[in-house]
C-alpha cells in the first residue's frame, strides 16, 4: 500500500484519475462516490503521511476503483486492518461483485474465502490443487470446512 504521503486522500483520486484519462467532472463524482462507500470523509483532505493502516488501505482501494474497472485485483485486502475496516472491505468486495465486476483476491482467512467467492482456487506447493466453489472444494475434500479442506488438500499436495 505505497501512497505518495505529500498527496492528500482526495489529490491521490485526482492523480491516478487523471492517469486512466478522466475529466475532472469523472473524478469529483467518483472520488466523492468513493469517499463516501469507503466511510474516508475525515480523511479526503489530510495528507496521507502518518495514516493508519486501515486509512492507507482505503485509499488505495479508492485509486484502484477511481475509473470504474472491470476487473479489481486485490492482495490480501483485509490484512492487519481493524475490524471495521475488514467488515467495509469486505461489504465493498460483496458490492463490488453485485455491480458486475470480477474480483480476484488472495487470503489466507478461509471464512472470508468462504463468505465472498465464487470460485477458489487453492495453490499449494507452487501449483493449483483444487479449483471449484466453496461446496465443491468441501465435498472433494471430504469435510465440512473450507479451512479444513485448504489443509487436506495443501498436505497432500506436499507429500505428492
Amino acid at each position: 500500500s505505497d501512497l505518495y504521503t505529500r498527496l492528500t486522500t482526495r489529490e491521490h483520486l485526482q492523480y491516478f484519475g487523471r492517469l486512466h484519462g478522466l475529466s475532472d467532472d469523472q473524478i469529483e463524482t467518483r472520488s466523492e462516490e468513493l469517499i463516501r462507500m469507503l466511510d474516508m470523509k475525515g480523511i479526503k483532505d489530510r495528507r496521507t503521511e502518518g495514516f493508519s493502516q486501515g486509512e492507507r488501505m482505503k485509499v488505495c482501494l479508492a485509486r484502484a476503483l477511481i475509473h470504474n474497472p472491470r476487473h479489481v485485483v486485490l492482495d490480501e485486502p483485509t490484512n492487519g486492518l481493524d475490524v471495521m475496516t475488514t467488515r467495509k472491505v469486505r461489504e465493498l468486495i460483496a458490492e463490488l461483485k453485485t455491480l458486475g465486476l470480477c474480483v480476484l483476491f488472495s487470503s489466507h482467512l478461509m471464512y472470508e474465502v468462504a463468505k465472498l467467492c465464487d470460485d477458489i482456487v487453492i495453490i499449494a506447493e507452487g501449483r493449483v490443487v483444487a479449483v471449484g466453489s466453496p461446496e465443491e472444494i468441501r465435498a472433494a475434500a471430504g469435510v465440512d470446512n473450507l479451512e479444513d479442506a485448504f489443509v487436506l488438500l495443501s498436505e497432500q499436495a506436499a507429500s505428492a
